[in-house]
């Protein structure tokens, strides 16, 4: 909060546009000692451009050694401190769809998921990533059915296998154990229990609403059970159109990252499709009404949390292909970074620190000819803490003023 308010002392209006390029799980590791990680195998002229012609180093997007969720992560990239704004990534699936969410209501992320019938093991946590038209029929299915005594219940469809769960009654609490064990074939999904006196009734509800869950899905294979994460109770924060003086536009495909600009106070674009092509050509369409774009590509993290090495070199080296648009635009900062890694051969996300670049005719050049992991550590920002990428950004925008006489 002291950076915040210190930030909004300080605001004026920016003398540039603001593209800030978010790569999902880019960050990786080699899979043979002493070979390239995934962005290093990719063929990708373009990003390494952006890292020739500015500034380069490595972000810790929560703290060195600690893996980021993908809520905490784009939250520091947005400037804020993710252990002082402790989310849920429920919540942001919420504000993602667009739920009307009210203050004290308790949203939390579902995966639908494939529970051995024999064992109660959980074989699959993402059902196949089943279709989102399933996905839509197995939540109408549990909208028509669950019902709880004193709690209003909301299942929403996300996408895929995702969906959000919303809980609306008098003295709810986000204490709860989470129920997806993160782990396959090795045990059933995780009991509910609270963690503090205050949430033991939404623990209580949350364990009901699973239960009945369980039974209503237990025929519709692959999706049948879900997991239970990310427990958020809603209450409003700072947001960036307070500390800046500026318009926020985020571009997203997926509800959650959307959700987690709609927090931060970006109008969230409706057209920006469901493609890499269609966020930036929908980038395109409205550059001239916002002075700062979120650009968000998703499926670097979905190939790496698969495992799917050549899938995720190949959306690298597409998603390179589309760079000269943006720097078409001649944006005042063109930013290039990730929120987190996501190694194909760990299959989850990882602590290790990922690649910012940051091209700003304010910034000083430090040498690096290559936008990859390796490179970047070598850079002139060093290694630092996502939360302080927001002010730079800002800063080489002229969208601050002196601090201090």
């Amino acid at each position: 909060m002291e950076l915040l308010n210190v930030l909004k002392r300080l605001r004026q209006r920016p003398q540039g546009k603001i593209i800030l390029l978010v790569f999902d799980g880019l960050g990786g590791l080699p899979r043979e000692a002493g070979g390239p990680t995934e962005l290093g195998a990719a063929r990708r002229p373009n990003l390494d451009a952006v890292a020739r012609d500015g500034v380069c180093g490595l972000l810790d997007n929560v703290l060195p050694g600690l893996t980021p969720g993908s809520g905490p992560a784009h939250l520091s990239l947005f400037g804020y401190d993710p252990l002082v704004f402790d989310i849920g990534r429920g919540l942001l699936g919420a504000l993602g769809i667009g739920f009307p969410i009210r203050p004290g209501d308790l949203a939390v992320r579902v995966n639908f998921c494939t529970v051995d019938p024999k064992t109660g093991f959980v074989t699959d946590r993402r059902a196949g990533r089943i279709p989102t038209e399933t996905n839509e029929k197995l939540v109408a299915m549990l909208n028509a059915r669950v019902k709880i005594p004193g709690c209003e219940v909301f299942v929403r469809t996300e996408k895929e296998h995702r969906a959000c769960l919303v809980f609306r009654a008098e003295g709810l609490y986000d204490g709860i154990t989470e129920t997806d064990p993160q782990s396959t074939g090795k045990e059933p999904p995780r009991a509910v229990a609270a963690t503090d006196a205050r949430s033991e009734k939404a623990a209580a509800i949350v364990a009901e609403f699973g239960r009945q869950a369980a039974a209503i899905l237990k025929d519709f294979h692959p999706a049948n059970n879900l997991l239970m994460r990310g427990y958020a109770r809603f209450e409003k924060i700072p947001l960036l159109t307070e500390t800046y003086d500026m318009r926020f536009a985020a571009i997203a495909t997926y509800p959650m990252y959307r959700g987690v600009a709609n927090l931060v106070g970006m109008d969230i674009l409706p057209d920006a499709g469901d493609t890499m092509e269609s966020e930036f050509a929908c980038l395109e369409r409205h550059y001239a009404e916002y002075d700062f774009f979120f650009v968000h590509i998703k499926k670097t993290d979905s190939y790496g949390e698969d495992g799917n090495w050549d899938a995720k070199v190949h959306v690298i080296e597409e998603a390179d292909k589309l760079i000269p648009r943006a720097r078409a635009l001649n944006p005042a900062v063109l930013c290039v970074t990730a929120d987190h890694s996501t190694p194909c051969v760990l299959k989850m996300h990882s602590w290790h620190p990922v690649p910012v670049a940051i091209a700003s005719k304010y910034e000083r050049p430090d040498g690096v000819q290559e936008f990859t992991e390796r490179s970047c550590a070598s850079g002139g920002l060093g290694r630092m803490r996502g939360i302080h990428l927001m002010p730079i950004l800002v800063a080489n925008a002229l969208g601050l003023e002196k601090y201090g006489a």
